[in-house]
């Protein structure tokens, strides 16, 4: 990396070091034209002599392309010290690899003449540029700017320091590239120590510099600034007569106003320049790319990735659009989130399982008719506690898909009995503490049909199917009793009678399935279940005149206490890749988080304020989802509610950080909005922008989805079932909704995090999307019931999102998979009079609500109504 003249059509162009002359008048050097050095390199010219020796142009006959060579003077060629400065360049000059940093080959000796070869540039060094024809035009100059605050910031990032940044050291070819040469008094900051921090040109050292004191960042800042100055306005900064004079002009004074010479000068040039002019360190500019950005109209984001950087979260933010978007952007966006909204409704209507299976009460006429048949049987006490839900019965479905075969007669089975869907209803004598976790959300305290375990007096389960009939019923008798003599007779009709049941068609039976309650007398039936042909077996128990037992069994239903639910092999697979990925990510994020933070490379603000808006929406969560009492257990479940929330939390703190620094180098546009957003700026154009254009990706995939259903049911698939939680209105509805906010963020982190780990092993982006789209394809393909419908939604699916992954970011990602997460769980219906339809309308309606607010801020205050609407 020297400076050398390489065109000669230039008058004035004066060669690095050399002493002033026109290429012609240079003699032929040490080599003739023509010469053949080591077999490879051909001379064609002396380029330049000076004080560091001399540099030839030469064509390079084996790569077929022209060469720069530097040669050392031949007096001191043999001396260590300039060999070790020679040897030094060499080193160093590879470390830096940049479009505006002349590029180093090779090092070669000719006949004990060491020499090394370099790109050649076909223009004239910058310096005699401005003695040719003064200041440069501002646009140029600008231009010019930029592209050697890039190259610095290359070197700079490298830890390496010019030392000798002057004009005649920048080099500009025939296509108006800027090139950074002569790297021969370079050094890595942290070996500048001694008498090797005055070497260089004093008229372009900085104060520090010029005093030995040190050299640092600031110093080369410091000489690009006084590169700017005369770059915008044509003379130096400082005239000195002698090296005393000139250090007092550097640190004592400072130079003559650029405006006040070109008067056109745009005011934030001169600051800029100033500010690198500063004597004391401190108060220049941190680096050379927050130079580039403060010149007129820079772009703080394309300075970071032209010195091949990775920008500041700061500067992320700053870069983009502020403005808004066209309506000829917008209007077509909310047009689309609206029509997917009516086709979701219309046809998800129409593939939905809900629709047939009768629900016919609602939750809490279903409650009160569980309570009467608890009263009916017996037991009068008044509950502590109570508890209900809904849920599926996934044997009975199971075995409707696997043995039955309803194909295109779904509807049909079922409208019949038994129902699919199932209510339940529970109380306890004491509070109802739930111990288990239910899903990855990790929400404590959710009381479900068997959590807590139903092992106590007192406690009492009912089971009922959407008409209200029963279908099981469980009691605990008291574990000790004072009655004796024998059991009152209890009439098993009265237990039929509530399943819906006709005892005449029953056949008795001997009873061979037992629960954890004591019985003094029991009995079994077989059967059909009413309106089908399915076979049916009735148990019954009962303890002192009460039941304690009732069960209605088909072929599907299993002793869960003597079998457990056995998966197939595609599912353990699928179980066995999904924990793998879920180590993987969490120990691959503890990994590169905890290298992050320690460089200091993460985006800290960011994701401590990313945990702390998780943490909140799990605990508002789990006040949605947890079953309360008036007891210290209920402070014992927001304490595992907070450390649960912490804990998933800190796991999403740790994806980001592990992601964050090198999605903000390869994809910066993928979190510009979210940077702002994570600023507080929740009305900022490019969020709503982002919101949309995400809303706009959920109504795709939401339509992608409602194709896959209709497929399914054309290849007589099982219709779709919504989440049973929405059908429970009011907070367990709100809570069912909730849970779609950290699922989102847990989805998309994780996204970007598998993305991030296949972009390192496979090297190529495409075939990191790719390969990610595989993987989540071949998953469900393992667990898939209808493989030729479902697994090319899920490619294409999964495609897109690994696009957008790298395409539009992190809001329109996490955006997308609440919409179709939300709409894809609720009970979608078309009849509004019927009790569940105000959960699919109050999350269409959320939607709707998000999609305007969104189109309304991303217009940033551009009227509706204007021509441009029509253009």
């Amino acid at each position: 990396m020297v400076t050398y003249t390489a065109a000669v059509s230039a008058p004035g162009a004066v060669p690095a070091g050399s002493t002033p002359s026109s290429s012609s008048s240079l003699d032929e050097g040490r080599f003739l034209p023509g010469t053949l050095l080591v077999g490879r390199y051909r001379v064609v010219a002396l380029l330049g002599r000076g004080g560091m020796g001399e540099v030839y142009r030469a064509n390079d006959l084996r790569l077929g392309q022209p060469v720069a060579l530097k040669f050392l003077p031949e007096e001191t060629a043999k001396n260590e010290t300039t060999l070790a400065r020679f040897y030094n360049e060499i080193r160093i000059a590879r470390q830096v690899s940049h479009p505006n940093v002349c590029r180093v080959y090779d090092l070669g000796d000719v006949e004990g003449q060491p020499y090394l070869s370099m790109e050649y540039v076909d223009g004239e060094d910058l310096g005699s540029l401005l003695r040719r024809i003064g200041r440069l035009p501002e646009v140029k100059a600008l231009e010019i700017a930029r592209k050697l605050c890039a190259g610095l910031a290359a070197a700079h990032d490298r830890g390496v320091l010019h030392r000798d940044l002057k004009p005649s050291n920048i080099m500009l070819d025939g296509r108006g590239n800027v090139l950074i040469t002569d790297f021969g008094l370079a050094g890595l900051a942290a070996q500048m120590h001694g008498a090797e921090v005055r070497n260089g040109t004093p008229a372009y050292m900085a104060p520090e510099q010029l005093a030995g004191k040190e050299v640092t960042i600031q110093s080369d800042i410091y000489a690009l600034g006084l590169v700017l100055y005369e770059v915008f306005t044509g003379k130096r900064a400082f005239e000195a007569a002698s090296l005393a004079e000139l250090v007092r002009l550097h640190t004592e004074t400072t130079p003559v106003s650029p405006t006040s010479l070109v008067k056109d000068l745009d005011p934030a040039v001169e600051r800029v320049i100033l500010r690198c002019l500063d004597p004391d360190p401190r108060n220049r500019p941190a680096s050379a790319l927050s130079i580039a950005a403060a010149l007129p109209g820079g772009d703080p984001l394309a300075a970071a990735l032209a010195a091949g950087e990775t920008p500041s979260p700061q500067i992320v933010a700053a870069s983009g659009e502020t403005s808004g978007i066209p309506l000829r952007v917008a209007v077509p966006c909310l047009a689309t989130i609206i029509a997917g909204l009516v086709i979701v409704l219309i046809v998800g209507a129409q593939t939905s399982g809900l629709e047939h299976l009768n629900a016919e009460k609602p939750p809490e006429v279903l409650a009160a008719g569980a309570q009467d048949l608890i009263v009916r049987f017996g037991y009068a006490a008044k509950p502590i506690d109570s508890a209900s839900g809904f849920d599926y019965d996934g044997d009975f479905l199971r075995y409707l898909q696997q043995k039955e075969k309803p194909e295109h007669k779904w509807h049909e089975a079922l409208s019949a009995r038994p129902s699919v869907l199932r209510f339940w209803y529970r109380q306890s004598p004491r509070y109802l503490f739930a111990s288990d976790f239910h899903d990855s959300l990790l929400t404590p305290g959710v009381v479900t049909a068997d959590d807590p375990a139903p092992i106590l007096s007192g406690m009492i389960n009912v089971e009922l199917d959407p008409q209200g009939r029963l279908t099981r019923f469980q009691a605990m008798p008291p574990e000790m009793e004072a009655k004796s003599g024998p059991p009152p007779a209890f009439d098993w009709k009265v237990l039929l009678s509530a399943a819906g049941l006709d005892p005449v068609k029953l056949q008795p039976a001997d009873p061979n399935w037992q629960e954890l309650a004591p019985f003094d007398t029991r009995a079994a039936w077989t059967g059909t279940w009413p309106g089908t042909e399915r076979p049916l077996r009735v148990e019954a128990a009962a303890w002192r005149g009460r039941p304690v037992y009732f069960l209605l069994i088909g072929p599907w239903t299993r002793p869960a206490r003597m079998q457990p639910y056995e998966r197939t092999r595609g599912e353990k697979a699928a179980v066995v890749f999904f924990m793998g990925v879920t180590a993987l990510a969490i120990f691959g994020a503890l990994f590169f988080a905890r290298k992050n933070y320690v460089t200091g490379r993460g985006d800290r603000r960011g994701a401590f304020r990313l945990a702390v808006f998780v943490f909140c929406a799990l605990v508002a969560l789990w006040l949605c989802r947890g079953h309360f009492f008036p007891d210290a257990g209920t402070f014992g479940l927001f304490i595992i509610a907070s450390s649960t929330a912490l804990f998933i939390a800190a796991v999403l703190w740790s994806l980001y950080l592990a992601v964050e620094p090198y999605v903000r180098k390869h994809w910066p546009h993928a979190i510009i909005s979210w940077t702002r957003l994570s600023s507080g700026r929740l009305r900022d154009p490019l969020v709503a922008r982002d919101i949309l254009f995400g809303l706009v990706l959920g109504s795709i995939w939401s339509l992608t989805f409602e194709l896959r259903h209709i497929a399914v049911a054309w290849l007589g698939g099982s219709p779709d079932l919504p989440s049973p939680e929405y059908l429970m209105g009011g907070r367990q509805a709100l809570g069912a909704g909730l849970a779609h906010v950290p699922n989102s963020v847990q989805t998309t982190l994780i996204f970007f995090f598998l993305i991030f780990l296949l972009r390192v092993m496979l090297r190529r982006q495409w075939l990191a999307v790719a390969a990610f789209t595989l993987i989540f394809t071949v998953m469900k393909w393992l667990t898939s019931a209808n493989p030729i419908a479902e697994v090319p939604v899920e490619f294409l699916v999964y495609g897109i999102a690994g696009i957008v992954v790298v395409r539009f970011g992190l809001i329109a990602l996490a955006a997308g998979i609440f919409m179709v997460d939300m709409l894809g769980s609720t009970p979608v219906t078309t009849n509004f009079s019927v009790w569940y339809a105000t959960s699919p309308l109050a999350a269409l309606l959320l939607v709707l609500g998000i999609a305007i607010w969104s189109f309304h801020t991303a217009l940033a205050g551009r009227p509706l109504f204007k021509q441009e609407l029509f253009e």
